[in-house]
């Protein structure tokens, strides 16, 4: 085991040591601002869940000390029934005894002897017969009744105890669970502030990294465009010297007796100039060969599209307020009197093919299948506007690998 450990460990080092050294900080920047977002979105679906399960806890929570306070009262009421019928059999027995105890005491205990012997007549013999047999009876049912009364109710309130025990118990468990539920959604929520906190930082990062891209853009597109103007300047002033220089050699040969044959001679020592004035001008006239057969193209929409820098992602959008990628696209090219459609594939079809080795400020770059599309800004940058939540920026084309599909100068 102590060889992979070694080599994870050096591994590890190597990893963090590129980390360190700041490989593809502009890369890692933005990486790590999709993955925080992401890291956002995910503790944020976790959030909302957890809160859902809370406020359901809350409410089982709520619906078990309900339960368990009707049940108290119930108890309350089943043990005030059950104190009254106490009383009430206490009281029943107790005349019970003392009225047994008053016949005992007065010597006139209704015994069958005595009521034969008392009696004068056969009527009045069945009379008190019937008398005792009354209150004997009223007596016993009387404390049966009351008995059987404290014994119901102290069965209810039995139940109704055995009740309120287990309803306290589920409140019980109620309360931990809304406290467990409780303190992960407490713990959700730091860790979703604290992600949010690195996303807005990491956000100001790219805020200022987008700033220097679109500042070195522009010191860049507007050193070009200086350069263009300059290269335009000098072959206007070579057209002008050749036009100049285009009547001394037409009139030399005038002196001869035969123009029409000494006339094309000229014509071919006057070449050689043009020639070496391209060769001495080689390096301002150097992307000729790319322009030649593709066109100057625009380079001006690369300085237009740098305006949009900070726009929000628009689906479908097409101005200032939102832009997708295309609607980008065809906006800028707009402000340049050339309509194109809102449709990345279609803006495919249009303009002329460029290699990826001549792009020039101002072409269009295809990516992902033609379901992408952006505005060329110069030294392997574009500007587009890339996905929902996220805002018209400077990208690099290494960005995408091997979902760059190519490029139209229009």
């Amino acid at each position: 085991m102590g060889v992979p450990r070694t080599t994870l460990a050096i591994a590890a080092a190597v990893g963090v040591a590129a980390a360190l050294a700041g490989v593809l900080p502009a890369a890692s920047t933005k990486d790590r601002l999709r993955e925080k977002r992401a890291q956002a979105a995910a503790v944020l679906a976790q959030v909302n869940a957890l809160d859902r399960q809370f406020e359901a806890s809350v409410e089982a929570w709520n619906g078990a000390r309900y339960e368990l306070t009707v049940t108290r009262r119930e108890l309350a009421a089943d043990r005030v029934r059950l104190a009254l019928a106490q009383r009430a059999r206490s009281v029943a027995v107790a005349e019970l005894a003392a009225r047994v105890r008053a016949l005992y005491e007065s010597g006139d205990e209704p015994t069958t002897l005595g009521i034969l012997l008392g009696s004068s007549s056969l009527s009045d013999l069945i009379d008190r017969l019937n008398a005792a047999n009354a209150v004997a009876r009223a007596d016993r049912q009387l404390a049966a009744q009351t008995t059987a009364a404290r014994n119901r109710y102290a069965r209810a309130a039995r139940a109704t105890e055995a009740v309120a025990k287990r309803r306290a118990i589920a409140l019980t468990q109620r309360t931990q669970e809304r406290q467990r539920i409780g303190t992960l959604l407490s713990e959700r929520k730091r860790l979703l502030s604290s992600v949010q906190s690195e996303v807005r930082k990491l956000q100001a990062q790219e805020a200022a990294r987008q700033a220097r891209l679109a500042a070195q853009a522009r010191a860049r597109l507007a050193a070009q465009l200086a350069a263009a103007r300059r290269a335009r300047d000098a072959a206007a002033a070579r057209a002008a010297a050749a036009r100049a220089a285009a009547p001394v050699t037409t009139t030399a040969p005038s002196t001869t007796t035969a123009p029409t044959t000494t006339a094309p001679a000229p014509t071919t020592t006057a070449t050689p100039p043009t020639t070496a004035t391209t060769t001495t001008t080689d390096t301002v006239t150097d992307p000729a060969p790319a322009q030649a057969p593709l066109g100057a193209g625009h380079p001006e929409a690369a300085t237009i599209a740098l305006r949009y820098l900070g726009v929000p992602y628009l689906w479908g959008g097409a101005s200032p307020a939102g832009f997708d990628c295309s609607g980008l696209v065809m906006y800028v090219y707009a402000q340049l009197g050339i309509a194109l459609p809102h449709y990345a594939a279609a803006q495919y079809q249009l303009g002329t093919a460029v290699p990826r080795d001549q792009l020039q400020p101002g072409d269009l770059v295809f990516f992902d299948g033609l379901n992408h599309v952006g505005i060329y800004i110069g030294g392997g940058e574009f500007v587009h506007a890339p996905q929902t939540g996220d805002v018209v920026k400077i990208s690099s084309l290494t960005d995408f690998g091997a979902g760059y599909v190519g490029a139209r100068r229009i």
